[in-house]
Order: C-alpha cells, then sequence, then structure tokens
C-alpha cells in the first residue's frame, strides 16, 4: 500500500506559478510510475501528466504543455507539478496518483493509488 500527500496549493493570482508536490511513503518509490490529474467542479477528472520510475521520463498533457512540467526526487519520495503562466482555467483540486504496472494510461480508473487532492484557485 502506497499513500500519497500533495501539499503546494493555494490561491494564486493569473500569471502566476505554484509548484505542487506529491510525497509518498513507501519506501520503494523509485519503482512507482506517478501522474497528475485535476478535478474543477462539475468536470470530470482529468489527465495532466505523468513521470516514469527510472529514468524518469515525463509525458504532459496538451492542454498544459507549455506551461507545467513534472519531475521526480526519488531520494526526497517526492513528485514535483510545476506550473507556470497560470490561468482561472487551471482552478481544480490536484491529486497524484501512482501505478507500478508498466504500460500507463491517461484513464485515472488504470491508477491505484491516490493523495487527497490539493486546492489550486487562480483568481482573473
Amino acid at each position: 500500500q502506497v499513500q500519497l500527500v500533495e501539499s503546494g496549493g493555494e490561491l494564486v493570482q493569473a500569471g502566476g506559478s505554484l509548484r505542487l508536490s506529491c510525497v509518498a511513503s513507501t519506501l520503494t518509490f523509485r519503482v512507482y510510475n506517478v501522474a497528475w490529474f485535476r478535478q474543477a467542479p462539475g468536470k470530470e477528472r482529468e489527465f495532466v501528466g505523468w513521470i516514469t520510475r527510472n529514468p524518469g521520463n515525463p509525458l504532459i498533457a496538451d492542454s498544459v504543455a507549455g506551461r507545467f512540467t513534472i519531475s521526480r526526487d526519488n531520494a526526497k519520495n517526492t513528485v514535483y507539478l510545476q506550473m507556470n503562466n497560470l490561468n482561472p482555467e487551471d482552478t481544480a483540486v490536484y491529486y497524484c496518483a501512482a501505478t507500478q504496472i508498466e504500460f500507463l494510461s491517461t484513464n485515472s480508473a488504470d491508477w491505484h493509488y491516490w493523495g487527497q487532492g490539493t486546492q489550486v484557485t487562480v483568481s482573473s
């Protein structure tokens, strides 16, 4: 069982930046693929991006490409989501998720472990 805890969400003005963190409880964090999803009120959960286990290759959704990046620090059991040039449409609860399955999916149902989420609110 892997426990994930997100942090870093807050209220920010449009054009601003935030860095979200996802800390995992497992000592074998390096073997997990990790993804970020987000869910806005009244909308379905949306894939934001993932980063694979070693060598840590990232994939970012087209909707946020060029503004968001994902990185990981296995020594700290942490995955980061750097978000730049935020706009009000980025307002959502952001979740990290993890899986050991090798074939990765942008479907949230295919990810096994989830954090509780962190709220990001972007004001115009």
